[in-house]
């Protein structure tokens, strides 16, 4: 009987300290807060909807896996709700990324290659509509030139691939901001015409920007070129297009992460505009 009394004791003081004081409700007998004063709470107002479009897994055939990671990051730092898209095509070619090398006899598909970064939470582009996003951004790699075009093989006078073009066009009428970095800008610079984007330096200078070329191909395409460092986005207000040279240029991946940084921090300030 002692023992059972010493458990029933603290018990019995817990419930004490429960217990409301008369005429002082306890803290499980609140009211719940009323509607005018819910108005005037600190909760957070909803973060933007972000559809991030990929091109594959790999630096040489599909998505820039690093430049992937930093934009998601970034993307959830700043609050936004993503949902990832990949077209639900063959990819140009396999690349053994151990050799640089395309790979015999091997074929991947776009959106299965792209599950792996999305941890397989992907849906195909096909199903990728303007209207229900605030922003689509689309990182770089050769995939944005070999499988969400054909840039790498045929330059100025590229395709883009049908989904990709429809999804920078909607976005583009609903005036809502898009963002691009490494290669990934030509696509817009061959589909909205006249749009302003970077994808660095217009010189190599002894191999720092090894893709410099590539200004002149986009200028061939109609649009500006401007010259930004790696750390910096380049923002068209006008066409709301953000872009930032990302691995456009050889340098420490912390330059290129804090440069994929301001091209995600201007979409989402534009995106709530």
């Amino acid at each position: 009987m002692a023992a059972v009394r010493a458990l029933a004791v603290p018990r019995l003081a817990v419930a004490s300290a429960l217990a409301p004081l008369p005429g002082r409700l306890g803290p499980l007998h609140r009211r719940a807060p009323t509607p005018r004063a819910a108005l005037h709470g600190s909760a957070p107002r909803p973060g933007a909807r972000v559809a991030l479009v990929l091109s594959g897994c790999g630096v040489y055939d599909g998505t820039e896996v690093h430049e992937a990671s930093a934009i998601l990051v970034h993307l959830s730092r700043g609050g936004a709700e993503v949902q990832i898209f990949a077209p639900d095509i063959p990819q140009m070619h396999v690349v053994d990324h151990t050799q640089g090398q395309p790979s015999e006899n091997q074929s991947r598909n776009v959106l299965t290659e792209s599950a792996r970064i999305a941890r397989g939470k992907i849906s195909s582009l096909a199903q990728l509509n303007a209207a229900n996003h605030d922003a689509a951004i689309f990182p770089g790699g050769f995939g944005a030139a070999k499988n969400l075009s054909t840039f790498a093989v045929d330059g100025k006078d590229c395709r883009v691939n049908e989904d990709v073009e429809r999804v920078l066009k909607e976005f583009h009428a609903a005036g809502k901001p898009i963002g691009l970095c490494c290669i990934a800008p030509v696509l817009a610079a061959k589909v909205l015409r006249g749009v302003e984007v970077t994808v660095g330096h217009e010189q190599e200078e002894g191999g720092k920007w090894p893709y410099a070329g590539t200004a002149e191909a986009i200028k061939a395409l109609g649009a500006t070129h401007c010259v930004k460092d790696v750390t910096e986005a380049h923002v068209d207000r006008k066409n709301k297009v953000v872009t930032t040279p990302a691995f456009m240029c050889e340098t420490k991946l912390h330059h290129i992460h804090d440069g994929i940084g301001a091209m995600v921090k201007s979409v989402l300030e534009l995106a709530r505009k």
